[in-house]
């Protein structure tokens, strides 16, 4: 996937794009993220219709303790599901999102999983809707399902996406600021009203802050944050004496990446940068999709529907509580 194609710049473009991930993603993705009956993104049920006994896998929230305490076997209640959903794409659009070390950047990666969910979502009924952060949250997008909804995200993701590199948009006005994705999250903490599917696609480079109001944002709604990064971040090449730039601030720098110090000493750097962002967004409560640039768009969603399915048993085995779940054990052994 090319950036031209994954980031459309005209309504001509983005309907070409769009209709290519139609043919060769969505198809493929449309039963497992949305499927008619069993769905890793689901809206939320209220009406109850039956009760029946607890099996393993089951969400021990839907316990009913009071028939349990009474008939000494756990009970879940049964809910009329509600499969209205909307999702919400939180999305930083400032000026390091616009980095690729090969004709791939992030932002186009960003944008192709944007165009690729949103699509998913949308082509069931339910909503989509965004909220754009450049220097600022610059815009806001209210919830829609169509797919000309889905083309209108796309050509604003192109218009702040260029509107950052130029820095028009982004964070380069001014010498020394950086992103403030805390921003971003603490805005859409007040536009989205009832609880959604919010996914948070940056690659959380930004001032200290965001974890505390990504975890605010995670016990009201489902989370996840896309974390978007390309490998030349993680280790420098050789490449001699070279002047590099802060995409976010605009200030430059003469590096010797020749000297294997430097590129040990930022080799260095970058584990702990890693080590300290990949805590940061576990304590959230948020799940997290990682793409990098040279992934592949189409493995990377359905390892992370597999991992989001896998999870949910696990969460669910763990949050039983230990004297029912060894009474249940005993009955089925028996």
């Amino acid at each position: 996937m090319t950036p031209d194609t994954a980031v459309p710049g005209s309504a001509g473009s983005a309907d070409a794009a769009l209709r290519r991930l139609e043919w060769t993603v969505i198809r493929r993705l449309d039963g497992l993220l949305q499927g008619d009956y069993r769905t890793v993104l689901r809206g939320s049920g209220v009406d109850l219709a039956d009760l029946r006994e607890y099996q393993m896998h089951d969400d021990v929230r839907h316990i009913d303790w009071n028939v349990t305490a009474r008939l000494q076997q756990p009970y879940v209640r049964q809910f009329i599901e509600d499969r209205d959903l909307t999702a919400w794409f939180l999305l930083d659009l400032s000026g390091s999102i616009d980095f690729g070390s090969t004709d791939t950047t992030k932002l186009a990666v960003s944008a192709g999983f944007v165009a690729t969910l949103a699509r998913v979502i949308t082509r069931h009924g339910n909503r989509v809707g965004a909220v754009f952060y450049g220097r600022r949250v610059d815009a806001v997008l209210p919830p829609r399902a169509s797919r000309l909804h889905v083309l209108e995200l796309l050509q604003r993701m192109r218009a702040h996406g260029r509107g950052a590199a130029s820095g028009h948009t982004g964070n380069a006005g001014s010498a020394g600021e950086g992103t403030r994705l805390a921003e971003l999250l603490a805005a859409a903490d007040g536009v989205i009203k009832r609880r959604s599917m919010v996914f948070v696609v940056s690659d959380f480079i930004s001032a200290p802050g965001w974890d505390d109001a990504l975890a605010r944002l995670a016990r009201r709604h489902e989370v996840v944050a896309v974390r978007l990064f390309d490998p030349l971040e993680m280790a420098l090449p050789d490449v001699g004496l070279v002047t590099v730039e802060d995409a976010e601030t605009g200030e430059q720098l003469l590096i010797d990446a020749a000297d294997p110090d430097f590129r040990e000493r930022y080799a260095a750097i970058a584990e702990q940068h890693e080590a300290a962002l990949r805590d940061a967004l576990a304590r959230s409560g948020a799940d997290t999709l990682e793409l990098a640039t040279d992934d592949d768009l189409l493995d990377a969603l359905l390892r992370y529907s597999d991992l989001r399915r896998r999870r949910s048993r696990v969460a669910a085995g763990r949050r039983f509580p230990a004297h029912l779940r060894q009474h249940l054990q005993e009955g089925q052994a028996a």
